[in-house]
């Protein structure tokens, strides 16, 4: 149980990485959430473009604190 917490916890990590590098690409927001949607939709993922909206100003709000 401990390995798949840290298996989970360390891809976790590592979308949450790669969500942070879009996210700070010198890209307008619209194309960038539109490379985490079909990345994540490639990785069987399915969000709603508004939570995925949500969640991308979430995470832009946090990083410039």
């Amino acid at each position: 149980m401990k390995a798949l917490n840290i298996v989970l916890a360390v891809i976790g990590g590592a979308v949450a990485g790669a969500t942070v590098g879009l996210l700070l690409a010198p890209e307008k927001g619209e194309k960038t959430r539109d490379n985490i949607m079909k990345y994540l939709e490639s990785k069987g993922v399915k969000l709603q473009k508004s939570k995925l909206e949500e969640l991308a100003d979430e995470i832009a709000e946090e990083i410039q604190k």
